[in-house]
């Protein structure tokens, strides 16, 4: 009996612990209100996500145009270089002058220039030569001098001509053979006019601080002339480059 009625009480105490009614359950959203509420955020389709990433549409500039002004006189120039050059090459200005004739056997030019500037280099004074000679100076004023002195008062401008065509025996010697001058196939250079009126001689620079530049120039001479004589090469040569175009078997001959 004692047994019945514990479990009597204990099933009492169950029973008022028990709450009097369940939470009604919360309604969970449906499929279709889900679906409605991503479809307002997602594009519609894939085309239209790709249009709205696309950038706005450049505005093309309008190209410049150069004042009539300024082309008429870069026209003008090219003009007046093309008047002015000889051997067919507008960086060697001067004049045509044809054949020249020597006073003595073995001088003369067939086809002779007058030249006043190679590749915007100033001569001292205009220099008689063949074409051969003219683009012989030219390579090496573009390949040896100016890049030279490229870093000297602002740059080569001009050259001292120590001599040029002259119908002469080599080095004036009584008979001697012709020399490349009386061929019109020789330059002699004694100097370099510098952009800030700077000027370098041979005598007075080839063993000054500018020994480097002076040294560069007349190594790089050598090739564009067959003959390239210096301050070390004898007492006649000095004080100047003496350049010439004349051609060996056994190729130039530098000192």
């Amino acid at each position: 009996m004692r047994g019945l009625a514990l479990g009597l009480m204990l099933f009492a105490g169950v029973a008022s612990a028990a709450p009097e009614t369940s939470k009604r359950p919360v309604a969970r959203a449906s499929a279709d209100a889900g679906t409605a509420d991503i479809a307002t955020v997602i594009p519609a389709g894939p085309s239209m996500a790709f249009a709205a990433t696309l950038p706005e549409p450049a505005i093309s500039l309008r190209p410049f145009l150069r004042p009539k002004a300024i082309i008429e006189r870069a026209m003008a120039r090219r003009a007046e270089r093309r008047r002015g050059q000889v051997c067919g090459d507008p960086d060697l200005q001067g004049d045509v002058v044809g054949y020249v004739p020597g006073r003595i056997s073995g001088c003369g030019i067939q086809e002779a220039v007058r030249l006043r500037s190679v590749s915007g280099v100033t001569l001292s004074q205009s220099a008689l030569m063949d074409c051969t000679t003219a683009k012989a100076l030219k390579q090496w004023t573009e390949k040896g001098a100016k890049p030279a002195l490229r870093g000297t008062g602002g740059g080569l401008v001009g050259y001292r001509v120590a001599a040029h065509y002259a119908c002469r025996t080599r080095n004036n010697r009584p008979g001697a053979r012709i020399s490349e001058h009386g061929k019109g196939r020789a330059i002699d250079i004694s100097g370099f006019q510098l952009k800030d009126g700077t000027s370098l001689t041979v005598l007075n620079d080839w063993n000054s601080r500018h020994r480097r530049a002076m040294r560069k120039m007349h190594k790089a001479a050598c090739g564009p002339f067959g003959t390239v004589l210096g301050p070390e090469s004898d007492r006649f040569h000095r004080d100047h480059f003496h350049f010439d175009t004349a051609r060996y078997r056994s190729g130039a001959y530098c000192r």
